[in-house]
């Protein structure tokens, strides 16, 4: 398999990188480092996963495996989509063709696929804090001369915990260096103020100058003996205290900061890391990068579009894409987006937040139509859910839409300033349940339980893009004053024509989808299509199953429950999240409070990790698809089945 993908004549020589610590001179990390990029280009432009962020760090990452003794020293990674040049470095070059694929390995670190992966990531802006908990236990077992090194992107630089774990590690006498990748990018263009600091600093010609020169000056100073240190150390804060008005941020937390540097010069960046490897306690190195560097396409195009582009030419540049013959429906993502255009044309009190994921969750449609009434926080999900809580607490009704797995790291929020406070804050939850290729740490498979849990939560989820539009419409209106959840998938709805008048839906309704007399399908959200398609499938099994979308589990539909279950006593629950405390224990609840008995089968993702894959292939292996759904209606109702066919009344 990796014949077909071009391999260098020095990159051929690492498996690990002690190899590139052992063969090369400093002076040929570049030739590493080009040979690295082509591997990448070749491979994803073949296979898919993300792009950008890992060519914009291809020689900081050679850089660091050839300066410190990785493993031993500890590399943490942040936003992991920029470590495929770290996996290829580090035994995974010959399986990296399998990256993102189901059974292959991950596109994220990963602490049980190789011991180069320190610490697990998907998620943004936890490598200061991981890091820093390694180097304080190292120091606790007075292992003082290991390193630790953080490597974060500037877009997560603007999360609270990121900020958190800078203040904690000035104060800890410990051997870490934080590498800022500065480019201002994370998914979309960086919003905020720490992007026009940092953006002070590299913009300072004055400063730069004078920076290269005192640098200079003070390589000089070490021979002249133990003073050389303070002295140095004045002399640099001098100079950046004189030429840059806000140069104290870092300072002011006990970091000594060194930068900015071209993070595309290999041979510079080693050197200065090398340097820093002889500096006690916390640092932090400043660089500069361009998302996408060494490939013109992704350099002079769109950083969001080349962020993850697909398949493409790598020849030319251009993203292959499949155009069906028919209409296809739309993503999710976009009837939320022109959605909440119109609304907000009709409705000036909507308005809508995000954090850093405009392009991800289409809220920049409404973005580049109202600009004034659309939010990007930044990845500061705590602060969107509370900053939304605040609007709506004057009257306003924003929109907070946040990915499934990332509302996780807000939800205090969720609890002490909306749920008890009753505000009305409209949660769209993007890429609820299975999130395909990214895996583990994205898949959205816990917002129904712990939703749920919360008193005065609406908790709803569309079949379809029409039930998104009217639960949508629903949720903005003045009668509602609690907070609403609306969960939905990635990727493709079902309905081509999608575009349907607006309906109101009274809260805690479902409906009945299809009549049948031998089991009950009770789903929530989009899974529910599955469900049609296996009673379907059932009619030629001579098998008669009723199928209700429940469309909200909080409050749920009790009416609707009562007539399932004075009818049927065989009863299977279909969710797009954990079985645990989800839909399904929300069905059984109420039937053992009301007093009902039937035989209840639960189908959904289980109480264990999911890896990635394709939805349908992971909707397959935890055996919630139609597949699984037909097998086991059949399973419940054998002895109906086996009357039918004899002719015996059931």
């Amino acid at each position: 398999m990796t014949d077909q993908f071009t391999t260098g004549a020095l990159l051929s020589q690492i498996e690990v990188p002690q190899d590139l610590r052992d063969k090369f001179q400093v002076e040929q990390l570049p030739q590493v480092a080009d040979e690295l990029r082509d591997f990448i280009v070749d491979v994803v432009s073949q296979k898919g996963g993300h792009f950008g962020a890992s060519l914009g760090v291809v020689e900081l990452t050679v850089a660091l495996h050839y300066v410190f003794n990785t493993p031993y020293d500890r590399l943490v990674w942040d936003v992991g989509h920029q470590a495929y040049g770290h996996k290829i470095l580090t035994g995974r070059r010959k399986i990296f063709h399998t990256n993102r694929k189901y059974k292959g390995i991950s596109g994220f670190p990963k602490i049980s696929e190789s011991e180069y992966d320190n610490f697990g990531v998907g998620h943004s802006s936890t490598s200061i804090s991981a890091a820093l908990g390694m180097a304080v236990a190292s120091r606790a077992k007075q292992d003082s001369e290991r390193q630790h090194v953080a490597v974060i992107g500037d877009g997560a630089m603007t999360a609270g915990l990121a900020f958190e774990g800078l203040n904690h590690a000035g104060v800890e006498n410990t051997n870490l260096l934080v590498v800022l990748n500065d480019n201002c990018m994370s998914i979309d263009p960086n919003v905020g103020a720490l992007k026009e600091y940092l953006t002070d600093i590299t913009t300072s010609t004055t400063y730069n100058k004078v920076r290269d020169e005192v640098w200079h000056l003070l390589g000089k100073l070490s021979r002249f003996g133990p003073n050389a240190q303070e002295i140095a150390a004045k002399v640099e804060n001098g100079v950046k205290a004189a030429l840059l008005q806000h140069s104290n941020l870092f300072e002011s937390l006990n970091f000594r900061y060194f930068g900015p540097i071209d993070g595309h010069d290999a041979v510079k960046v080693a050197k200065v890391l090398e340097d820093l490897k002889q500096i006690p306690g916390p640092k932090i190195l400043h660089c500069i990068t361009k998302k996408g560097k060494g490939y013109a396409p992704a350099e002079e195009g769109s950083p969001t579009k080349w962020h993850a582009p697909g398949i493409f030419n790598k020849d030319t540049g251009e993203i292959i894409k499949v155009t069906p013959n028919d209409p296809q429906p739309p993503k999710y993502q976009d009837v939320f987006g022109h959605t909440i255009v119109e609304l907000a044309e009709k409705n000036e009190k909507i308005v809508g937040v995000t954090p850093a994921m405009p392009s991800g969750s289409s809220l920049n449609i409404m973005m580049k139509a109202m600009p004034e009434r659309a939010f990007d926080v930044g990845i500061a999900e705590q602060h969107a859910v509370t900053f939304s809580a605040g609007m709506a607490y004057q009257g306003l009704k924003p929109f907070c839409n946040i990915y499934s797995s990332f509302m996780q790291r807000a939800y205090d929020q969720v609890v002490h300033d909306v749920a008890i406070q009753k505000l009305p804050v409209i949660f769209c939850l993007d890429r609820a349940g299975m999130a395909g290729a990214d895996g583990p740490t994205h898949h959205g498979a816990y917002d129904i339980a712990y939703m749920r849990c919360i008193p005065n939560m609406i908790v709803s989820a569309p079949m379809n893009e029409e039930e998104l539009r009217n639960l949508m419409y629903t949720a903005q209106g003045d009668e509602v004053n609690a907070p609403f959840v609306i969960r939905y998938p990635r990727g493709q709805g079902v309905m081509p024509d999608w575009k349907t008048p607006f309906k109101k839906v009274q809260i805690g309704t479902g409906r009945k989808v299809k009549s049948g007399d031998d089991v009950a399908i009770l789903s929530i959200g989009n899974i529910g299509n599955e469900a049609v398609k296996a009673a379907e499938r059932l009619v030629k099994e001579d098998c008669s199953c009723a199928v209700y979308d429940m469309r909200f589990v909080k409050p749920i539909d009790e009416l609707l429950l009562h007539e399932i279950f004075g009818k049927h006593d065989k009863v299977i629950t279909v969710e797009d999240g954990c079985i645990q405390g989800g839909f399904g224990s929300a069905v059984i609840e109420f039937m053992i409070d009301n007093g009902y008995k039937a035989d209840v089968v639960r189908l959904g993702i289980p109480d264990r990790v999911v890896e990635h894959g394709s939805q349908p292939q992971l909707y397959a292996e935890c055996q919630y698809d139609a597949d699984a759904i037909v097998r086991e209606a059949l399973s419940l109702t054998q002895n109906i089945t086996k009357n039918k066919a004899s002719g015996i009344a059931g």
